[in-house]
């Protein structure tokens, strides 16, 4: 029996990445996100001992990972930041393949959220993408909810939200209500089912 289609899920800041994977969860489908994979790993003494040794105890005082000095020092530090993925983003997609073997069986549709999924090298692993678009001003409030400021400086590392869009297989517009993301999302998933 061939096993579920295994959807990647992006989309630009703010445009509704979260509230997609919960609503495509309500659908049936088994959802994971790789910022909270990241979060676990981040919580791993073999990841704890590597960031300590790069950049010394300050980074995980107590033993633990202080995220916010991490964020800090890759946000100055370009170089630094692309360390960090060469770390992370192979035990991501390793924590990804072995989520999607762990399945339960009859799963039809796995979707993994993915913020970089087409800057990284992870977009070939699914059978389709979805890009999550929302117009700015969406974007810019729902950012503002968040405590979070203007765009720029978070998405500065990331592809336009036409670009991952013309990368997509499937392209979902955020430009309204909740109920109309389900509406567009439950349209979708027959599709997504099918491996389409």
């Amino acid at each position: 029996m061939p096993g579920p289609s295994l959807i990647g899920l992006t989309g630009g800041i703010a445009a509704g990445k979260s509230e997609a994977l919960r609503i495509l969860a309500g659908l049936g489908a088994e959802t994971v996100s790789t910022d909270g994979l990241v979060h676990e790993l981040l919580g791993t003494a073999a990841v704890r001992d590597r960031l300590v040794e790069r950049w010394g105890e300050a980074v995980a005082p107590g033993g633990e990972v202080d995220r916010a000095a991490v964020a800090a020092i890759v946000f100055e530090r370009p170089g630094e930041l692309r360390w960090l993925e060469s770390l992370l983003h192979p035990l991501v997609r390793r924590r990804v393949e072995e989520w999607a073997l762990g399945l339960p069986a009859g799963t039809d549709v796995a979707v993994v959220e993915v913020p970089l999924l087409f800057e990284g090298d992870m977009a070939p692993v699914f059978d389709a993408t979805i890009t999550v678009v929302a117009a700015d001003e969406h974007r810019l409030a729902r950012a503002a909810a968040r405590g979070h400021g203007g765009l720029e400086g978070r998405s500065g590392r990331q592809l336009s939200q036409e670009e991952k869009a013309s990368r997509a297989t499937h392209v979902v517009e955020n430009h309204g209500s909740v109920e109309d993301l389900e509406r567009d999302l439950e349209r979708l998933f027959p599709r997504l089912a099918a491996g389409r």
